[in-house]
Protein backbone atom coordinates (compact mmCIF):
# COMPACT_ATOMS: atom_id res chain seq x y z
CA UNK A 1 0.00 0.00 0.00
CA UNK A 2 1.44 3.14 -0.91
CA UNK A 3 0.98 6.49 1.14
CA UNK A 4 -0.37 9.30 -1.25
CA UNK A 5 -0.13 12.34 -0.03
CA UNK A 6 -3.09 14.57 -2.04
CA UNK A 7 -2.10 18.57 -1.78
CA UNK A 8 -4.59 20.93 -2.39
CA UNK A 9 -5.47 24.26 -1.98
CA UNK A 10 -2.70 26.70 -2.83
CA UNK A 11 -2.16 30.38 -2.21
CA UNK A 12 -4.41 31.89 -5.21
CA UNK A 13 -8.10 32.78 -6.19
CA UNK A 14 -8.01 28.56 -7.31
CA UNK A 15 -7.75 27.56 -4.08
CA UNK A 16 -11.59 26.45 -3.55
CA UNK A 17 -11.69 25.28 -6.90
CA UNK A 18 -8.01 22.96 -5.93
CA UNK A 19 -9.97 21.56 -2.28
CA UNK A 20 -12.53 19.98 -4.89
CA UNK A 21 -10.26 19.07 -7.15
CA UNK A 22 -8.36 17.33 -3.88
CA UNK A 23 -11.53 15.71 -2.89
CA UNK A 24 -12.42 13.81 -6.13
CA UNK A 25 -8.59 12.61 -6.00
CA UNK A 26 -8.66 11.45 -2.43
CA UNK A 27 -12.14 9.71 -2.89
CA UNK A 28 -11.32 7.94 -6.62
CA UNK A 29 -8.01 6.68 -5.33
CA UNK A 30 -7.75 2.70 -5.41
CA UNK A 31 -7.93 1.85 -1.79
CA UNK A 32 -6.50 -1.58 -2.71
CA UNK A 33 -3.10 -0.22 -3.91
CA UNK A 34 -3.02 3.53 -2.05
CA UNK A 35 -3.80 5.37 1.00
CA UNK A 36 -4.45 9.05 0.55
CA UNK A 37 -4.09 11.72 2.99
CA UNK A 38 -5.65 15.06 2.15
CA UNK A 39 -2.90 17.73 2.79
CA UNK A 40 -4.07 21.55 3.00
CA UNK A 41 -1.44 23.91 1.78
CA UNK A 42 -2.03 27.60 2.53
CA UNK A 43 0.03 30.20 3.39
CA UNK A 44 -0.10 30.12 7.04
CA UNK A 45 -0.28 26.18 7.65
CA UNK A 46 0.36 22.98 5.72
CA UNK A 47 -1.85 20.58 7.45
CA UNK A 48 -2.96 17.04 7.28
CA UNK A 49 -6.57 16.82 7.62
CA UNK A 50 -7.93 13.71 8.92
CA UNK A 51 -11.39 12.20 8.70
CA UNK A 52 -12.66 13.86 11.72
CA UNK A 53 -11.55 17.45 10.30
CA UNK A 54 -8.75 17.94 12.83
CA UNK A 55 -5.34 19.23 11.46
CA UNK A 56 -2.17 18.14 12.18
CA UNK A 57 1.24 20.38 10.88
CA UNK A 58 3.10 18.96 8.12
CA UNK A 59 7.25 18.91 8.86
CA UNK A 60 8.66 20.41 6.03
CA UNK A 61 11.89 19.46 6.52
CA UNK A 62 10.81 16.13 4.88
CA UNK A 63 7.09 16.53 4.06
CA UNK A 64 6.64 13.95 7.27
CA UNK A 65 3.36 14.49 9.65
CA UNK A 66 2.96 13.15 13.50
CA UNK A 67 -0.36 11.16 13.77
CA UNK A 68 -1.80 9.71 16.67
CA UNK A 69 1.78 8.98 18.05
CA UNK A 70 3.21 8.05 14.60
CA UNK A 71 5.50 9.86 12.09
CA UNK A 72 3.77 8.95 8.56
CA UNK A 73 5.96 9.38 5.44
CA UNK A 74 4.40 9.33 1.80
CA UNK A 75 5.80 7.64 -1.15
CA UNK A 76 4.44 9.88 -3.73
CA UNK A 77 2.65 13.44 -3.39
CA UNK A 78 -0.20 13.75 -5.84
CA UNK A 79 -0.22 17.52 -6.61
CA UNK A 80 -4.12 19.02 -7.08
CA UNK A 81 -3.12 22.39 -6.35
CA UNK A 82 -4.35 25.03 -9.00
CA UNK A 83 -2.29 28.17 -9.47
CA UNK A 84 0.58 28.97 -7.26
CA UNK A 85 2.40 26.83 -5.21
CA UNK A 86 1.52 23.65 -7.06
CA UNK A 87 0.83 25.00 -10.55
CA UNK A 88 4.04 27.35 -10.60
CA UNK A 89 6.76 25.21 -9.93
CA UNK A 90 7.17 26.33 -6.28
CA UNK A 91 6.15 22.76 -4.84
CA UNK A 92 7.86 20.85 -7.53
CA UNK A 93 11.41 22.82 -6.46
CA UNK A 94 10.93 21.83 -3.29
CA UNK A 95 10.19 18.27 -3.55
CA UNK A 96 12.98 17.82 -5.99
CA UNK A 97 15.19 19.35 -2.97
CA UNK A 98 13.90 16.63 -0.84
CA UNK A 99 13.76 13.79 -3.44
CA UNK A 100 9.93 13.53 -3.22
CA UNK A 101 8.36 11.98 -6.37
CA UNK A 102 5.31 13.69 -7.32
CA UNK A 103 2.37 13.39 -10.57
CA UNK A 104 2.52 16.84 -12.03
CA UNK A 105 5.74 18.14 -14.20
CA UNK A 106 9.07 19.21 -13.46
CA UNK A 107 9.37 22.85 -11.23
CA UNK A 108 11.02 24.41 -14.54
CA UNK A 109 7.89 23.51 -17.01
CA UNK A 110 5.95 24.71 -14.60
CA UNK A 111 7.00 27.88 -13.94
CA UNK A 112 7.35 28.72 -17.74
CA UNK A 113 3.78 27.43 -18.67
CA UNK A 114 2.34 29.49 -15.83
CA UNK A 115 3.79 32.33 -17.21
CA UNK A 116 2.11 32.90 -20.63
CA UNK A 117 4.25 35.35 -22.28
CA UNK A 118 7.49 33.32 -21.69
CA UNK A 119 5.88 30.20 -22.71
CA UNK A 120 3.98 31.86 -25.67
CA UNK A 121 7.47 33.20 -26.43
CA UNK A 122 9.62 29.93 -26.01
CA UNK A 123 6.81 28.73 -28.52
CA UNK A 124 6.66 31.17 -31.52
CA UNK A 125 10.07 29.72 -32.72
CA UNK A 126 8.23 26.42 -33.21
CA UNK A 127 5.71 27.78 -35.37
CA UNK A 128 2.90 27.92 -32.76
CA UNK A 129 0.67 30.25 -33.62
CA UNK A 130 -0.62 32.99 -30.87
CA UNK A 131 -3.05 35.96 -30.66
CA UNK A 132 -1.00 39.18 -31.04
CA UNK A 133 0.11 40.57 -27.80
CA UNK A 134 1.22 43.50 -25.56
CA UNK A 135 2.97 43.05 -22.29
CA UNK A 136 2.63 45.51 -19.26
CA UNK A 137 4.43 45.13 -15.80
CA UNK A 138 3.07 47.19 -12.51
CA UNK A 139 4.20 50.21 -12.97
CA UNK A 140 4.90 50.84 -16.67
CA UNK A 141 2.82 54.01 -18.22
CA UNK A 142 0.19 52.49 -19.98
CA UNK A 143 -0.35 54.25 -23.61
CA UNK A 144 -3.74 53.28 -24.70
CA UNK A 145 -3.01 54.44 -28.29
CA UNK A 146 -0.35 52.39 -28.53
CA UNK A 147 -1.60 49.11 -26.68
CA UNK A 148 -4.95 49.51 -29.24
CA UNK A 149 -2.67 50.40 -32.04
CA UNK A 150 -0.72 46.67 -31.44
CA UNK A 151 -3.67 44.45 -30.65
CA UNK A 152 -6.42 46.38 -31.61
CA UNK A 153 -10.31 46.30 -29.80
CA UNK A 154 -11.56 44.25 -28.47
CA UNK A 155 -8.91 42.93 -26.97
CA UNK A 156 -8.74 40.45 -23.90
CA UNK A 157 -6.67 41.67 -20.67
CA UNK A 158 -5.47 38.76 -18.33
CA UNK A 159 -3.07 38.10 -15.51
CA UNK A 160 0.28 36.66 -16.87
CA UNK A 161 0.09 34.03 -13.93
CA UNK A 162 -2.99 33.08 -12.82
CA UNK A 163 -5.98 30.59 -13.72
CA UNK A 164 -9.55 29.89 -13.54
CA UNK A 165 -10.28 32.99 -15.70
CA UNK A 166 -9.34 34.92 -12.83
CA UNK A 167 -8.89 38.53 -13.57
CA UNK A 168 -9.87 38.40 -17.15
CA UNK A 169 -11.67 41.30 -18.77
CA UNK A 170 -12.87 41.77 -22.20
CA UNK A 171 -12.25 45.41 -23.26
CA UNK A 172 -14.29 47.16 -26.26
CA UNK A 173 -13.54 50.69 -25.83
CA UNK A 174 -10.40 52.73 -24.52
CA UNK A 175 -12.10 52.73 -21.07
CA UNK A 176 -12.99 49.36 -20.50
CA UNK A 177 -8.89 48.60 -21.30
CA UNK A 178 -8.28 51.01 -18.28
CA UNK A 179 -10.68 49.51 -16.15
CA UNK A 180 -9.23 45.88 -17.37
CA UNK A 181 -5.64 46.45 -16.63
CA UNK A 182 -6.65 47.87 -13.11
CA UNK A 183 -8.62 44.58 -12.63
CA UNK A 184 -6.12 42.34 -14.09
CA UNK A 185 -2.90 43.81 -11.53
CA UNK A 186 -5.23 42.84 -8.51
CA UNK A 187 -4.09 39.21 -9.45
CA UNK A 188 -0.54 39.47 -10.46
CA UNK A 189 2.31 42.41 -11.03
CA UNK A 190 2.43 41.26 -14.81
CA UNK A 191 -0.74 41.60 -17.29
CA UNK A 192 -1.04 40.26 -21.04
CA UNK A 193 -3.44 41.88 -23.30
CA UNK A 194 -4.00 39.93 -26.52
CA UNK A 195 -6.06 40.84 -29.83
CA UNK A 196 -9.34 38.90 -29.85
CA UNK A 197 -9.62 35.97 -32.04
CA UNK A 198 -12.89 35.10 -33.18
CA UNK A 199 -13.58 31.59 -33.98
CA UNK A 200 -14.23 28.10 -32.12
CA UNK A 201 -12.37 27.87 -28.47
CA UNK A 202 -11.10 23.70 -27.55
CA UNK A 203 -9.57 22.50 -24.84
CA UNK A 204 -6.97 19.53 -25.42
CA UNK A 205 -6.15 17.52 -22.75
CA UNK A 206 -2.43 15.47 -23.31
CA UNK A 207 -1.11 13.19 -21.14
CA UNK A 208 1.43 10.77 -20.59
CA UNK A 209 -0.51 7.63 -20.56
CA UNK A 210 1.66 4.21 -19.48
CA UNK A 211 4.80 5.39 -21.22
CA UNK A 212 2.96 7.16 -24.01
CA UNK A 213 1.85 10.69 -25.49
CA UNK A 214 -1.35 10.32 -25.31
CA UNK A 215 -4.13 13.24 -26.87
CA UNK A 216 -7.40 13.37 -25.12
CA UNK A 217 -11.12 13.78 -26.88
CA UNK A 218 -11.04 17.49 -27.52
CA UNK A 219 -13.58 19.78 -26.08
CA UNK A 220 -15.23 22.24 -27.31
CA UNK A 221 -16.31 25.38 -25.26
CA UNK A 222 -19.04 27.38 -25.76
CA UNK A 223 -19.59 29.91 -23.59
CA UNK A 224 -23.31 32.17 -22.84
CA UNK A 225 -21.22 34.92 -21.36
CA UNK A 226 -18.61 37.10 -24.11
CA UNK A 227 -15.64 34.67 -23.04
CA UNK A 228 -14.85 31.17 -20.94
CA UNK A 229 -14.59 33.51 -18.10
CA UNK A 230 -15.11 32.14 -14.30
CA UNK A 231 -19.10 31.72 -14.62
CA UNK A 232 -18.39 30.16 -17.71
CA UNK A 233 -16.35 27.60 -16.31
CA UNK A 234 -17.47 27.01 -12.97
CA UNK A 235 -21.05 28.40 -12.55
CA UNK A 236 -22.85 26.24 -15.56
CA UNK A 237 -22.88 29.08 -18.25
CA UNK A 238 -21.57 27.63 -20.66
CA UNK A 239 -21.49 24.47 -23.12
CA UNK A 240 -18.35 21.95 -22.66
CA UNK A 241 -18.68 19.43 -25.71
CA UNK A 242 -16.97 16.38 -25.39
CA UNK A 243 -15.86 15.72 -28.07
CA UNK A 244 -15.72 18.39 -29.89
CA UNK A 245 -17.77 19.86 -33.13
CA UNK A 246 -14.84 19.75 -35.81
CA UNK A 247 -14.05 18.28 -38.49
CA UNK A 248 -11.44 15.86 -38.77
CA UNK A 249 -8.57 17.60 -40.57
CA UNK A 250 -8.77 20.65 -38.26
CA UNK A 251 -8.96 17.95 -35.15
CA UNK A 252 -6.05 16.18 -36.62
CA UNK A 253 -3.81 19.50 -37.41
CA UNK A 254 -4.52 20.38 -33.35
CA UNK A 255 -3.58 17.20 -31.74
CA UNK A 256 -0.17 17.08 -33.67
CA UNK A 257 0.12 20.95 -32.50
CA UNK A 258 -0.71 20.01 -28.75
CA UNK A 259 1.31 16.54 -28.80
CA UNK A 260 4.36 18.62 -30.04
CA UNK A 261 4.31 21.19 -27.77
CA UNK A 262 4.38 18.24 -24.96
CA UNK A 263 7.32 17.35 -26.48
CA UNK A 264 9.05 20.39 -26.91
CA UNK A 265 8.35 21.43 -23.40
CA UNK A 266 9.93 18.10 -22.53
CA UNK A 267 6.07 18.13 -20.17
CA UNK A 268 5.44 15.16 -17.72
CA UNK A 269 1.84 14.65 -16.07
CA UNK A 270 -1.24 16.31 -17.15
CA UNK A 271 -2.06 19.26 -19.57
CA UNK A 272 -4.40 21.01 -20.89
CA UNK A 273 -4.00 23.58 -23.87
CA UNK A 274 -6.88 26.24 -24.98
CA UNK A 275 -7.33 27.13 -28.63
CA UNK A 276 -8.97 29.69 -30.70
CA UNK A 277 -9.81 27.84 -34.40
CA UNK A 278 -9.65 30.72 -36.53
CA UNK A 279 -10.45 29.61 -40.32
CA UNK A 280 -9.60 26.24 -39.61
CA UNK A 281 -5.82 27.61 -37.87
CA UNK A 282 -5.76 27.16 -34.13
CA UNK A 283 -3.53 29.62 -32.09
CA UNK A 284 -2.10 28.70 -28.69
CA UNK A 285 -3.95 30.55 -25.91
CA UNK A 286 -2.65 29.14 -22.58
CA UNK A 287 -1.31 25.87 -21.10
CA UNK A 288 -2.49 24.79 -17.46
CA UNK A 289 -0.44 22.14 -16.04
CA UNK A 290 -2.90 20.88 -12.75
CA UNK A 291 -5.97 21.47 -14.71
CA UNK A 292 -9.53 20.83 -12.43
CA UNK A 293 -9.90 16.99 -11.46
CA UNK A 294 -13.32 17.08 -10.52
CA UNK A 295 -15.78 14.66 -12.16
CA UNK A 296 -17.41 18.22 -14.13
CA UNK A 297 -14.01 19.16 -14.97
CA UNK A 298 -12.72 19.38 -18.24
CA UNK A 299 -9.76 16.50 -18.52
CA UNK A 300 -11.90 13.91 -16.77
CA UNK A 301 -14.59 14.72 -19.04
CA UNK A 302 -12.08 14.00 -21.69
CA UNK A 303 -10.27 10.96 -20.03
CA UNK A 304 -14.12 9.58 -19.77
CA UNK A 305 -14.57 10.11 -23.89
CA UNK A 306 -11.18 7.95 -24.11
CA UNK A 307 -12.75 5.05 -22.11
CA UNK A 308 -9.86 6.02 -19.39
CA UNK A 309 -11.83 6.07 -15.86
CA UNK A 310 -10.75 8.61 -13.59
CA UNK A 311 -9.02 5.93 -11.15
CA UNK A 312 -7.43 5.04 -14.06
CA UNK A 313 -6.28 8.47 -14.96
CA UNK A 314 -5.28 9.08 -11.11
CA UNK A 315 -3.35 5.46 -10.80
CA UNK A 316 -1.41 5.86 -14.05
CA UNK A 317 -0.25 9.23 -12.71
CA UNK A 318 0.86 7.44 -9.63
CA UNK A 319 2.55 4.95 -11.26
CA UNK A 320 4.69 6.97 -13.75
CA UNK A 321 5.57 9.95 -10.58
CA UNK A 322 6.83 6.77 -9.26
CA UNK A 323 8.71 5.54 -12.49
CA UNK A 324 10.13 8.83 -12.91
CA UNK A 325 11.60 8.61 -9.28
CA UNK A 326 13.43 5.62 -10.00
CA UNK A 327 15.15 6.50 -13.01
Amino acid sequence: MKHVAVIMGGYSSEYKISLNSGKVVCSTLDRSKYIPYPIHIFEDKWVYVDENNEEFAIDKNDFSVQYKGNKITFDVVFNAIHGTPGEDGLMQAYFALINMPHTSCDYYQAALTMNKRDMLSVLKPFGIKTAISYYLNQGDVINTEDIIQRVGLPCFVKPNRSGSSFGISKAKSTEELLTAIEVAYKEDNEIIIESFLNGTEVSVGVINYKGEIKVLPMTEIVSENDFFDYEAKYLGKSQEITPARIDDTTRDAIAEIAGRIYRILNMSGFSRSEFIIVDGVPFLLEMNTVPGLTNESILPQQSKAADIPLADLFDNAIVLALQKQTK
